[in-house]
């Protein structure tokens, strides 16, 4: 837990003056969508407290607004922690992925499209296969998805995904080969990319579509036989 409190430390920078509860969760819930509190990990009032320098009372209410997006857990005279996912709930976040990021895709409009960030989320990426850093990648493919949503231009959209995105972590914590998951879909990012670029919007969203489909069946695959070799 010590080592995940060091960055918090850092964060306590961006509270400021207006430190609140959604400030936290913000915080918190994007440390979550980074890989730094994996599924199970208990939370710790005084240490999480401390790191940010905020008040008991603003962190249990930050709890309770990420307990409600189901991504912390509250456990009886035992404290609160990151959810542990079942496949039910992996199958409906890439439901939920299905219908809002098509949709966005779909919903673009004529070319030329804004895909700096989009780009910059593919060469992020890169950097970190180059550099063999497996977390690092997952990350940087949910950044690029995030981007993705991001062209909707919809504050309302890209604060629903927010939650869906943190939860999509907790489901590839699960997989114990990160780079076998997600460096086929560094290359599968370079081709939404480039269908993009070329104003092909009907086309991205065919790769898309397959694209979620294909990540769907393998997270899930390594849940159930997770779940068989637990029994």
């Amino acid at each position: 837990m010590a080592e995940q409190l060091t960055p918090l430390a850092d964060d306590r920078a961006l509270l400021g003056r207006t430190s609140t509860a959604e400030r936290v969760s913000d915080i918190l819930r994007s440390r979550i969508a980074e890989g730094y509190f994996p599924p199970g990990t208990r939370l710790s009032e005084d240490g999480i407290g401390g790191a940010l320098g905020v008040s008991r009372n603003t962190l249990r209410e930050a709890f309770r607004l990420l307990t409600h997006e189901r991504l912390l857990v509250h456990e009886l005279n035992r404290g609160v922690f990151v959810r542990v996912l079942a496949v039910e709930d992996v199958e409906d976040i890439y439901r939920t992925r299905r219908l809002v990021e098509c949709a966005v895709v779909r919903g673009l409009g004529e070319p030329p499209y804004a895909l700096d960030a989009l780009a910059e989320a593919v060469a992020e990426g890169r950097r970190a296969a180059r550099e063999t850093d497996w977390k690092g990648l997952g990350t940087a493919n949910i950044h690029f998805h995030r981007e993705l949503v991001a062209l909707a231009g919809s504050e309302r959209t890209d604060e629903l995904m927010r939650s869906v995105f943190a939860e999509l972590r907790l489901a590839f914590h699960v997989v114990d080969d990160p780079r076998r998951l997600h460096e086929p879909y560094l290359t599968r990012n370079q081709q939404i990319l480039q269908a993009l670029q070329a104003g092909d919007r009907d086309g991205a969203e065919k790769l898309l579509a397959v694209y979620l489909d294909d990540s769907l069946e393998r997270i899930v695959d390594v849940y159930r036989r997770r779940v068989g070799q637990e029994g």
